[in-house]
């Protein structure tokens, strides 16, 4: 089974979640999803979130779905 369908994520529970890059780059390994943006009004499906790396605090914006990749993000700081 692929790694990647086994892992469900809840929209609503991603505000503050912690990541790890599974390949750091620049030293940014550990992120907090700092914001979630969906489209328009508040009850429109979740679009993208914002990532920020905690040593850095350098700011990505990418589709909340890419969370899904286990190959590039791991679930929690590790």
């Amino acid at each position: 089974m692929n790694p990647q369908s086994t892992r469900r994520l809840s929209p609503k529970k991603l505000l503050l979640s912690k990541w790890t890059a599974a390949n750091p780059q620049s030293k940014e390994k550990h992120f907090l999803v700092t914001r979630v943006i969906g489209a328009e009004p508040h009850s429109a499906p979740i679009k993208s979130i914002e990532l920020e790396a905690v040593l850095t605090r350098r700011v990505y914006t990418l589709p909340w779905r890419a969370l899904n990749d286990s190959s590039q993000w791991l679930q929690g700081w590790q």
